[in-house]
C-alpha cells in the first residue's frame, strides 16, 4: 500500500480559528487593496473575456459584455478579484493535497446519487451566480465586505442569506441528511 492510501486524513482546522484568519485577510484585503473580499467579480471577467475572445462581434452588441468592459478598461483577466480566487483555487488544491484529502469524488448522502448531487449543486450555483448579480455581489463581497466596513446593507445582505438558507433548508434537508 502506498503512503496515501495507509494515511488518515489530518483533522480540520478549528472554525473559530478559521473564522478569525478569514477576518485578518478580510482585514488585510483592505488594508493592501482598498478592496474586500469577494468571487462574483472575477466569475464576471472571466465570462466578459470569454465572450470576446470567442465572438468578439456580438461582444460589441451584448449590453453586459460591452458595459463592462467600458468600465473596466484593459484586459479584464487582470483584475484584483481574478487574482484572488486563482489563490483561492490554488491554496484548496495546496490544503487538500498537504493534508491527504486530495482526491476525486462526489460527496453526498446515501439518499441521493451523484448525479443528483451535481445537478443541485449546478443548480444552486447558477442561482447563487443570478443572485449575486441582482444584489451586486456575492456573499463574501456584499456581506463579509460591506459588514466589515459596517455598511447597513452588509448586515442586510447577511440576514437575508442566512435567512433564505433557513427557510429553505426544511425542504433540501432530504439530499444531504
Amino acid at each position: 500500500m502506498s503512503k496515501s492510501e495507509n494515511s488518515k486524513p489530518s483533522k480540520y482546522l478549528n472554525p473559530y480559528i478559521g473564522g478569525v484568519l478569514l477576518g485578518l485577510v478580510l482585514l488585510a484585503a483592505n488594508f493592501v487593496s482598498g478592496r474586500g473580499l469577494g468571487a462574483s467579480g472575477a466569475i464576471k471577467s472571466a465570462v466578459v473575456s470569454t465572450v470576446t475572445t470567442i465572438a468578439p462581434a456580438a461582444s460589441e452588441k451584448t449590453g453586459f459584455v460591452k458595459e463592462f468592459r467600458q468600465s473596466h478598461q484593459g484586459n479584464p483577466m487582470k483584475t484584483w478579484l481574478v487574482f484572488e480566487m486563482t489563490g483561492v483555487l490554488a491554496g484548496g488544491f495546496l490544503s487538500g493535497a498537504l493534508s491527504g484529502r486530495l482526491k476525486f469524488k462526489v460527496e453526498h448522502s446515501p439518499k441521493i446519487t451523484s448525479k443528483k448531487r451535481l445537478l443541485l449543486a449546478l443548480g444552486g450555483g447558477i442561482l447563487f451566480g443570478f443572485g449575486s448579480q441582482l444584489g451586486r455581489g456575492c456573499t463574501s463581497g456584499s456581506a463579509l465586505s460591506g459588514m466589515a466596513v459596517l455598511s447597513l446593507g452588509g448586515f442586510i445582505t447577511m440576514v437575508a442569506i442566512f435567512g433564505t438558507a433557513y427557510a429553505l433548508a426544511y425542504f433540501f434537508r432530504r439530499n444531504w441528511i
